[in-house]
């Protein structure tokens, strides 16, 4: 489980870094870097641990390449594809994984907190990266599959008539809603979480049908549910990923 963490942490430290300061080659740089120093923290040294690490922040570098391409250049299956590619080949090598340990375990076995308290380096990295996807990922992910399916235009994604540039709360509403979805699935309480799905249906339809225009509507409706629909499910993922 220790390179699946490893491969969440990388791009979502990636996809964060390019939410907060987009320069060129600045964000998949700093998601590589942080895979092999949090490798090494962990105690992944062995031969075959440190190769999975140079591996995975390769490709780390690679999606935040097909990020950059996948929107500019309107190929969202770039993109998407290599994060399935990726997924699938990181679980079926994790069984020659060693575990994680190190000083970061360690420091877990000193640190007095009751959230951290018995907890073991792999199920941190793994709740770590998970959760770093539900943040700035999740945006990205939402993004490309509205793109893939033409939900909306990209060529339209900057004029001021587009549902992107009008429900720009979304960009801020997912993650928190991914967060709480996926805070209350570790605690066991994932039917709460239909609370909070509920909420964000019930706060949007207003806004969904003040629209004059029927046409509009029913865009803008598309677009809600489809971004919904892939956000929940980036959130619920997670969940199975650390279950």
């Amino acid at each position: 489980m220790s390179w699946i963490a490893l491969l969440l942490i990388g791009f979502g430290i990636t996809d964060l870094v390019h939410s907060v300061r987009h320069r060129p080659l600045l964000p998949e740089c700093v998601g590589a870097a942080t895979v092999v120093v949090v490798a090494l923290v962990a105690g992944l040294t062995g031969w075959h641990d440190l190769l999975a690490a140079i591996v995975i922040a390769a490709l780390t570098l690679a999606w935040g390449q097909c990020v950059t391409r996948g929107f500019g250049r309107n190929r969202p299956a770039l993109p998407l594809g290599l994060l399935v590619v990726s997924l699938i080949a990181v679980i079926a090598c994790s069984p020659w994984a060693h575990d994680a340990g190190g000083p970061l375990q360690h420091w877990l076995d000193d640190v007095d907190l009751p959230l951290l308290r018995g907890l073991s380096a792999d199920r941190f990295l793994l709740v770590l990266g998970a959760t770093l996807v539900q943040m700035s990922t999740g945006n990205v992910l939402v993004r490309l599959v509205l793109s893939a399916t033409h939900t909306i235009s990209p060529m339209k994604y900057d004029t001021p008539s587009e549902p992107e540039r009008e429900l720009k709360g979304g960009r801020l509403l997912g993650p928190m809603e991914r967060l709480v979805i996926f805070g209350l699935g570790l605690a066991g309480h994932l039917t709460a979480a239909s609370v909070v799905i509920a909420a964000k249906g019930l706060l949007r339809f207003p806004e969904l049908q003040s629209r004059r225009e029927q046409e509009r509507i029913h865009l803008l409706t598309e677009y809600f549910l489809v971004g919904s629909f892939v956000s929940w499910l980036v959130a619920l993922g997670a969940l199975l990923v650390v279950a």
